[in-house]
C-alpha cells in the first residue's frame, strides 16, 4: 500500500501544514521574489543582477550563502554560477553574503515530508513544491541535511545565465552589435571581431538595465567546470596555515572570554566561589551567565587558567543521571502509547511463515566534537549587535540573538565565517547565545568567547541514543519477512524546542535510513517509537540514518545468512529502485565480490540510502590474535550529477571513516548527570594507521542532484560489523564495536 494511504496521523500534520501553509501565503507570494539583497546600499557604478552576482569597476563578487564547515561547498557554489557566468577560477572573489530570505533553502522540504526520497508521484511532488514554497516565504535560509548542492545546482546556474545575458545586453548598447553576434568568455563580453569588454568594464551601464531572466541553461556537454576536476578555493589557505576561520578573527578593542556552565545539561547554578580568580592575571570580569559562570580576561589563555580556579554548586540534571537508566527508558518506550509511526506495512509480517529470527541492536549517544574550538565574537552597543562566528542557521541565528539582546531583528547582523568542522554542533545557538550575554553586560566592547575542549564535551547535544528491536524469518534459502521497532528520544523536538519551535507529527529522523530503503520485501513493518527526552540531542552527521541504518542493514544481513544466502545476490532480489540496484552492482564489481579470501578475512557490504542518495560499502578485514584489521573499503554513491570529481571524493572518503571510526570506539555515557567523556582521548575516531584503502565510484544515474557530506556515513558501521561477522562468526549489535572486539 502507497504511503499516501498509510502514513500516520501524526506524520500527515506535516504534510497537511505545509500544504495549508501554501494556501494561507498564497500564489503570489510563494512565487514573487524576494527583494535583491545585494541592491541595497549599491556602489557607484557597480551592478547586481540576483542575490548571487555583484559587479563593480574593481571586481566581481560571487556570492556563496550556504556555510562551509569543511564540506567544500562555497568553491562548488561559485563554480555553479562561473559556469553560466563565464568566469573562471581566479577571476572572482567568493562572500557568504549577509543573511537574507533571498537564500531560502528549498532542498530542505524534501526532508521534512514523510515520503520515500524514491517516491516520485505527482501528489508527493506537489507536496515537496507547496513545502518549498513555505519554505520561500519563511525565508529559511540554512546548510543542512545535505541539501546545499539540491538547492543550489538549478538557482545558481540560473545566475549565472542571467548575468552573463544582461551583460552581453549593456555590450549590445553600448557597441549597436546585436546580442546574438556577442559571446562570453574568461570574465568579458566578446565582439565579432575579437574585441573584448571585461565584465568590470560594463557594470555601470549593466546597472541601468532590468537584469534578464529565464535564460536557457546550457547542455551539459558544454561545461567546462561541473564535473571536471576543480581546486578547492579554500585549499591554498588551509594547507599553508592562512585561511581564517571564525577562531581566526580579531576584532579592534575586544577580549577574551571562557565559560563554565552546569555540566548537568539544563541545570542550575545555585552559587560559585571566585576562589581568588579575579586576582588571577589578566582578568577583567567575572559574570554570571544563565546556568553557569563566565571569566573575560586580555586572552584566551589566561581566561581558561581562571574558570579552571572558580568553584560552581551545580544543581540537578533534569533526566536520569546513570546511563543505565537511559538505556531502560528507551526499552519502556516500545508500547502503544508511545508509538510515533508506523512508516512501512507492506504484505502481512505476522502471517509469514518460516524461520524466526530476532535480534535487539543499540546505538549510543556520540559527541560531535568538531576540531575547531566553538567560538563566537559579539559586540552589543544600544544600537545594533554585530556576530562574527560560523553557523549554519544565521536567520533564526539572527532572531534569537535580538531577543535575547532586546534589539530589532534587523540591528542584528552577523558575519559568517569559515568553519573548521560541525557535524551538526553549528546548528546549534548555545555558544553564541553564551558569548551575546556576556557582551551585553559589556556594551560596546567586543567580546571574543571560545570554549575549552572540555567544555565542548560537557555542553555537546549528542546524537541521540536509540534501539532497534527486530524479528524476521527466512524460508527456502531467502527472506521472506522482516520487522523493525526503534525507539528513540525525539532529535527534532529537541533541536528545535532550543529555539522556541514545536516540530508537529511523527519524527522522521527516528527511522531514517531504515524504512526507506527500496527493498521490495514481500513483508516488511517498521515502526518508530517516541521515547521520553533524556539528555538533550541535536543533529550529527546523517542524524537518524547512522543509527535507524545500522540496525536495518545488520538484522537484514543476519536474516540473509540465516537463509543461506548470499549477501549481496539476496540484497540484488529485493532492492526493487534502479539507481540503487546500479549502485550495489557496481560496489559489487568494484571488490570482485565472491572471489575467494584468505584464512581469517572476511567481507561485509552494506546499502543505506539517505538524504536521497543510494550508497553501498563493501569493507573487508582480518581478524589476527590482536584484533581486527580493517583491510579495504569500497564505496559507490549516486548523486544524480558530481559537480567537483575531486571533491565529491573527499567527501566520501571522509563520511566512511568518520563512520568507520564512530562505530568502532565513539560513545558518549552519563554518570551523575554528566558526560564521562571529556576530551578526544575518551571519545578516540579512527587513527591514521587503522584507515583502510578506500576505493570510491560516483554514479549519475539519479534524476535529482544529492549531496555526499553525510550520505556515506550510515553505511560504515553495518558494513564494518557484516565483515567481522563474516571473518569471526561474531554479530555486533551494539556500537562502539570495541566493547566487544579489539582493532589493530
Amino acid at each position: 500500500m502507497g504511503r499516501l494511504r498509510t502514513i500516520g496521523r501524526r506524520s500527515f500534520l506535516i504534510g497537511s501544514a505545509a500544504v495549508m501553509g501554501g494556501v494561507a501565503f498564497g500564489t503570489y507570494m510563494v512565487q514573487a521574489p524576494h527583494d535583491n539583497p545585494l541592491a541595497k546600499d549599491l556602489a557607484e557604478g557597480s551592478a547586481t543582477f540576483n542575490p548571487w552576482v555583484l559587479i563593480s569597476p574593481e571586481k566581481i563578487t560571487l556570492i556563496a550563502p550556504h556555510a562551509d564547515k569543511g564540506q567544500g561547498v562555497s568553491s562548488a557554489q561559485a563554480a555553479l554560477i562561473a559556469e553560466e557566468l563565464d568566469v573562471e577560477f581566479g577571476q572572482f572573489e567568493v562572500s557568504f553574503g549577509k543573511p537574507d530570505p533571498a537564500y531560502w533553502n528549498h532542498a530542505m522540504s524534501e526532508e521534512g515530508l514523510p515520503f520515500k526520497s524514491t517516491d516520485d508521484r505527482w501528489a508527493v511532488e506537489r507536496a515537496r513544491a507547496t513545502m518549498g514554497g513555505a519554505l520561500k516565504v519563511m525565508g529559511m535560509q540554512g546548510t543542512g541535511g545535505s541539501t546545499a548542492m539540491a538547492d543550489s545546482f538549478h538557482k545558481l546556474r540560473e545566475a549565472g545565465a542571467a548575468a552573463r545575458e544582461t551583460l552581453k545586453l549593456a555590450a549590445s548598447n553600448r557597441t549597436g552589435v546585436p546580442v546574438s553576434e556577442l559571446k562570453t568568455a574568461n570574465a568579458a563580453v566578446q565582439l565579432p571581431d575579437g574585441t573584448e569588454i571585461k565584465y568590470t568594464e560594463l557594470a555601470g551601464e549593466a546597472a541601468q538595465i532590468e537584469p534578464v531572466r529565464f535564460v536557457k541553461l546550457r547542455d551539459p556537454s558544454e561545461w567546462r567546470l561541473i564535473g571536471k576536476p576543480m581546486q578547492r578555493l579554500d585549499i591554498l589557505g588551509k594547507s599553508t596555515g592562512t585561511l581564517d576561520y571564525g577562531i581566526d578573527v580579531e576584532i579592534e578593542g575586544m577580549v577574551h572570554a571562557t565559560i563554565c556552565v552546569n555540566p548537568r545539561q539544563g541545570g542550575v547554578m545555585k552559587g560559585y566561589k571566585e576562589n581568588g580568580a579575579r586576582e588571577m592575571r589578566g582578568v577583567i570580569d567575572i559574570v554570571e551567565i544563565t546556568n553557569g559562570v563566565a571569566v573575560v580576561a586580555d586572552n584566551t589563555w589566561r581566561a581558561f587558567q581562571a574558570i579552571n580556579a572558580i568553584e560552581c554548586d551545580w544543581g540537578d540534571a533534569p533526566y536520569p543521571h546513570e546511563q543505565a537508566d537511559h538505556w531502560t527508558a528507551i526499552e519502556d518506550s516500545f508500547v502503544e502509547a508511545q508509538l510515533d509511526d508506523e512508516w512501512r506495512n507492506d504484505g502481512d509480517v505476522d502471517a509469514a511463515s518460516g524461520e524466526e529470527i530476532t535480534a535487539e541492536y543499540r546505538s549510543p549517544y556520540v559527541a560531535h566534537a568538531p576540531m575547531e574550538p566553538l567560538n563566537a565574537i559579539v559586540q552589543v552597543t544600544d544600537a545594533r549587535v554585530d556576530i562574527w562566528t560560523g553557523h549554519q542557521m544565521p536567520i533564526i541565528l539572527e532572531q534569537q540573538i535580538a531577543a535575547l539582546t532586546e534589539h530589532d531583528v534587523e540591528n542584528v547582523h552577523f558575519h559568517n565565517q569559515w568553519i573548521g568542522g560541525s557535524f551538526g554542533h553549528r546548528l546549534e545557538l548555545d555558544y553564541i547565545k553564551q558569548a551575546a550575554e556576556i557582551a551585553n553586560q559589556m556594551r560596546g566592547t567586543p567580546v571574543k568567547m571560545t570554549y575549552t575542549r572540555e567544555e565542548d564535551f560537557a555542553h555537546d547535544f549528542p546524537r541521540h541514543i536509540a534501539m532497534g528491536r527486530a524479528s524476521g524469518k527466512v524460508a527456502d534459502g531467502k527472506v521472506v519477512s522482516m520487522s523493525l521497532d526503534i525507539a528513540a528520544p525525539s532529535v527534532l523536538g529537541s533541536q528545535m524546542s532550543r529555539v522556541g519551535i514545536t516540530v508537529p507529527g511523527a519524527d522522521a529522523q527516528i527511522p531514517a535510513g531504515s524504512w526507506n530503503n527500496p527493498y521490495a520485501l514481500a513483508n516488511f513493518r517498521m515502526r518508530s517509537y517516541r521515547a521520553p527526552e533524556l539528555a538533550p540531542v541535536s543533529s550529527w552527521r546523517a542524524v537518524g540514518a547512522p543509527g535507524a541504518g545500522f540496525f536495518f542493514d545488520s538484522f537484514l544481513d543476519e536474516l540473509i545468512h540465516a537463509a543461506g544466502a548470499d549477501p549481496m545476490e539476496e540484497r540484488l532480489r529485493l532492492i526493487n529502485h534502479k539507481p540503487s540496484r546500479k549502485v550495489l552492482e557496481e560496489v559489487a564489481a568494484l571488490s570482485n565480490w565472491g572471489s575467494e579470501m584468505g584464512e581469517n578475512q572476511g567481507r561485509g557490504v552494506a546499502f543505506i540510502e539517505s538524504f536521497g542518495a543510494p550508497v553501498a560499502e563493501v569493507i573487508e578485514v582480518t581478524q589476527s590474535d590482536a584484533g581486527i584489521k580493517i583491510d579495504k573499503a569500497f564505496v559507490v554513491a549516486d548523486v544524480g550529477t558530481v559537480v567537483d570529481p575531486i571533491n565529491f571524493e573527499n567527501l566520501v572518503m571522509g563520511g566512511a571513516i568518520f563512520g568507520m571510526g564512530h562505530a568502532m570506539n565513539c560513545e558518549i555515557t552519563y554518570s551523575d548527570g554528566m558526560a564521562e567523556q571529556s576530551n578526544y582521548h575518551a571519545h578516540e575516531a579512527m587513527r591514521m594507521y587503522q584507515c583502510p584503502e578506500i576505493v570510491i565510484k560516483g554514479l549519475e544515474n539519479g534524476h535529482k542532484i544529492r549531496g555526499m557530506g553525510e550520505p556515506t556515513v550510515p553505511p560504515a558501521a553495518p558494513a564494518l560489523g557484516n565483515a567481522i561477522f563474516a571473518a569471526t562468526g561474531q554479530r555486533i549489535r551494539e556500537m562502539p564495536f570495541h566493547k566487544h572486539i579489539d582493532f589493530v
